[in-house]
């Protein structure tokens, strides 16, 4: 084997993450969207669990998302995966939990918000939180409460926040934190731990706040972004 090849060779292998993870993300929406093609470039394999995974634009989403990406069904996306992201719509991660079939010891990533409308705005929908609610239907898992607080738009494009911009991780497990922790820097975003799965209502707030005053008609709009300081 030539020099430039072995040069070749050994940058490949630096490159990629320390472990690559085969990361299933259940649902193809605009979370799904960013998120999936952003764990990709990080050299992590990606599987989009979708009740129609032959789709158009769920085969458009895996051409996105590098080699080695593909599609199914959630259920069957779930099983092979390390690591499971529901990128789903916020009052059905119960039903969607309890349908992804044994849960034990994968990392559940949950970017999702309760939201439930009440008149003229959204309110928290849920008694405790959504992070809660999964880690009680797969309590051998390890959730972790994050993605939640920004729009997809930044995920895809942090500087478009004019700074750095915190994710807020919540979860009983440190090493899962630990290792979603990872993902949000190679997404050029800033993880802050802000305590066990409890306190994910609390984040979840944060995005309801910023919807309700965003869209509302009777107050002036603004947008936000959680900024860690030291």
């Amino acid at each position: 084997m030539s020099i430039r090849l072995l040069v070749a060779v050994a940058a490949a292998f630096f490159a990629l993450p320390a472990l690559a993870d085969t990361i299933a993300i259940i649902g193809t929406g605009d979370v799904g969207k960013a998120l999936g093609p952003a764990f990709a470039k990080q050299g992590h394999t990606i599987v989009y669990g979708s009740r129609n995974p032959d789709r158009g634009k769920v085969r458009d989403l895996v051409e996105m998302s590098g080699d080695g990406a593909s599609a199914t069904t959630p259920a069957e996306a779930a099983a092979g995966a390390d690591i499971v992201v529901l990128a789903v719509p916020g009052l059905m991660v119960e039903e969607i939990t309890l349908g992804l079939g044994d849960l034990s010891d994968k990392i559940i990533i949950d970017p999702t918000n309760p939201l439930q409308r009440s008149l003229n705005r959204l309110e928290h929908g849920v008694d405790t939180s959504n992070a809660q609610i999964i880690q009680a239907a797969a309590p051998d898992a390890h959730v972790v409460k994050a993605f939640n607080t920004l729009n997809w738009k930044t995920m895809v494009d942090p500087s478009s926040a004019g700074g750095p911009v915190s994710i807020p991780l919540a979860g009983d497990s440190g090493k899962a934190k630990k290792k979603v922790a990872e993902l949000v820097t190679g997404m050029g975003l800033e993880p802050i731990d802000v305590g066990s799965v409890k306190d994910a209502r609390w984040v979840e707030g944060m995005l309801i706040l910023w919807i309700n005053n965003r869209y509302g008609s009777m107050r002036d709009s603004f947008d936000f972004h959680l900024r860690q300081t030291n």
